[in-house]
């Protein structure tokens, strides 16, 4: 199930990416394991939120129509809202435009046992702020090394990141925009400027090339999962999301495991010393007869 992880700066290529890759898996077995992940997703969130040693965040990025809602759908809807939510990124407001770039972004990052989903993230003030030219080129080099260095402090402090980009063809997008235009159910997407973007397409590539490439580190790598078929997509994300959680599960598991046997001691500790401060307010007669008898 290889597909290309970029877990250390580096010169990427998206064009040696195949976008309709499917590891050669069919459409039935990937749905069938995709029902299988997304229970044992389920379950390990349990152990996340109960443990609360460590969160998770996931980041999506890829171009339009790339699937970032449709994977939400089907891989994380089978996880507990009480401990996941999901948080999108689109044009600052005001407010925000007043702070540096990270401050929206880091207000939304989880605390302990909780997931967070961001459907598109921090890089848009690498990618459409470059591709735009919303910000100056010397402020936006700086941001690279700045993402970097805020999400190293997010994995020191236990925030597991998984970050997801989602790769689709030019010409697949295009299915998908006149796809969107016949399906009157999905007219409410419909959007000019889904359009207009295109004519950015070989611009948003190198700058996502470039956001690939200077932010893929040991502690936030990039996977880059093909989308071309939305079911293989959906499938990858959840599997790589349960091989590399599953090692930690069985630890958050064992620190329940200790933390029950501590609180069933503590316990037991409290009504022994209830039950003899009972038996100490006992009038004299009834402890004598108690014995007596």
């Amino acid at each position: 199930m290889d597909h290309p992880v970029i877990d250390s700066p580096r010169s990427v290529s998206l064009a040696d990416s195949d976008p309709d890759d499917t590891g050669g898996m069919s459409k039935q077995e990937a749905e069938a394991q995709l029902k299988q992940l997304t229970q044992r997703l389920a379950q390990g969130q349990v152990s996340l939120y109960a443990a609360r040693d460590q969160s998770v965040l996931i980041v999506l990025q890829g171009m339009d129509t790339s699937g970032k809602d449709g994977t939400i759908r089907h891989v994380f809807s089978s996880l507990n809202p009480a401990g996941c939510h999901v948080w999108s990124f689109k044009a600052p407001s005001e407010e925000e435009y007043e702070h540096d770039f990270l401050w929206r972004v880091h207000r939304r990052t989880p605390e302990r046992g909780m997931i967070h989903v961001f459907n598109r993230s921090q890089y848009e003030d690498v990618l459409i702020a470059r591709v735009h030219d919303l910000t100056p080129k010397e402020v936006w080099k700086k941001r690279y090394q700045q993402i970097n260095d805020f999400e190293r402090l997010l994995s020191d402090n236990g925030v597991l990141i998984f970050k997801f980009f989602l790769h689709i063809s030019q010409d697949e997008q295009k299915r998908r925009l006149i796809a969107r235009e016949e399906d009157r159910e999905k007219a409410w997407k419909l959007s000019v400027a889904d359009w207009k973007e295109r004519a950015y397409w070989d611009r948003y590539i190198q700058a996502y090339e470039d956001a690939l490439g200077k932010c893929g580190t040991a502690w936030a790598p990039w996977h880059i999962v093909p989308a071309n078929k939305k079911w293989y997509r959906n499938y990858l994300v959840a599997h790589t999301l349960v091989e590399q959680l599953t090692p930690l599960l069985s630890q958050w598991d064992k620190e329940l495991e200790a933390r029950g046997k501590r609180a069933l001691e503590e316990l037991q500790a409290f009504h022994l010393q209830e039950q003899e401060q009972h038996d100490g307010h006992r009038p004299a007669k009834q402890k004598a007869g108690k014995k007596a008898r």
